[in-house]
């Protein structure tokens, strides 16, 4: 009688481990490849996708970094961003994309551009690292950079000169982010500069609010907008329209829609434009290849009808965060007047 011999298989073992994983944590529920999965029991991974870097910044560039902490219970923490020349500066309050749910003040992309900003803005920049979803649903983020400004005012009031804030012209204080950052700006500001806002801006002093700037901003609403339909995407797009339906299941608050008030600053709920009264001037920047062209367009129509000044800038042949994931010549280029934009709107 003949022996039969069974073939030897191997397993990958990155696939035991993930199999291992998902019989642990249940099925995959929401998934944006290579950024984030979330399982139905609620436990989320977000794949180190990009690195991260302490705040040491490279020699060539004319400023100085360091962390803070800003909230001990949130673990709400900043990385600031100071020029080495004598003076007081502008304090711009930086917020970081990635849709609510990924991301980080200490990303190397952000790192790296934010350097060159204050550099060549002359501005201090403090990078707010705030809480994220879906384990910290909206409004965490925007209450986060709530208290990230109020520790700056405390800074303003109390802080020795010697400490990182000693070169901040607290009279001079501009609100920016870029996707998901511009998004918690803008409505930062609604916050504080609305008819019967939940924050008296007057609490805030001796800040004085000089601007908002907004770079590419995360917003939505159920019905699509053309760029939204038709923009064709290039592969590994930062964002295409199904990673922003996800950020927005995500991050809004269980039962909502992509009409809800923080989604969409157009919709019947969402704040009074002719309300948004702290801020005298804002800045739009809008890529031409991204799907958020269009909404980024019609919130700038808005935003003038409603009386306020607001200039816009498209960048052409780039897409959506192409000043900090993209190194092509063109994007380089952009970023560079990205740079210049800003630095102007900032001493203007």
């Amino acid at each position: 009688m003949r022996k039969m011999r069974m073939a030897a298989m191997t397993l990958d073992p990155s696939l035991s481990l993930q199999i291992s994983k998902d019989q642990q944590h249940g099925v995959v529920i929401e998934e944006i490849e290579g950024l984030i999965r979330v399982n139905k029991d609620g436990h989320v991974e977000r794949p180190q996708i990009v690195p991260s870097v302490t705040c040491v910044v490279s020699p060539n560039q004319e400023v100085i970094s360091t962390d803070v902490t800003i909230d001990k219970c949130t673990n709400i923490w900043a990385r600031f961003y100071v020029p080495k020349c004598h003076g007081k500066f502008s304090l711009l309050v930086f917020f970081h994309g990635g849709g609510f749910c990924v991301g980080s003040a200490s990303w190397i992309c952000y790192h790296e551009f934010l350097a060159k900003l204050a550099s060549k803005a002359n501005c201090v920049i403090m990078s707010v690292n705030y809480r994220l979803a879906p384990e910290n649903p909206l409004p965490c983020a925007y209450d986060d950079g709530i208290n990230a400004l109020f520790w700056v005012k405390q800074q303003a009031l109390s802080a020795p000169n010697e400490s990182i804030t000693s070169k901040c012209n607290f009279s001079s204080v501009f609100l920016a982010g870029d996707s998901a950052g511009g998004n918690i700006a803008y409505y930062i500001a609604s916050r504080l500069g609305s008819t019967g806002g939940a924050i008296d801006p007057l609490t805030l002093r001796p800040l004085r609010f000089k601007g908002l700037i907004l770079i590419q901003p995360f917003f939505g609403g159920e019905s699509r907008t053309y760029s939204e339909k038709y923009m064709v995407q290039p592969q590994r797009s930062a964002l295409t329209l199904a990673a922003s339906d996800t950020y927005w299941r995500l991050s809004l608050p269980k039962g909502a829609n992509r009409d809800h008030p923080w989604c969409n600053p157009l919709a019947k709920e969402a704040p009074n434009l002719e309300d948004l009264r702290l801020l005298p001037k804002i800045l739009v920047c809008i890529s031409e290849m991204d799907i958020l062209k269009d909404r980024n367009l019609e919130l700038c129509g808005a935003l003038a009808s409603a009386g306020k000044k607001v200039e816009h800038v498209i960048y052409n042949g780039v897409g959506h965060a192409f000043q900090i994931l993209n190194k092509s010549q063109i994007s380089q280029i952009r970023t560079d007047e990205l740079i210049f934009n800003i630095k102007a709107f900032i001493g203007g």
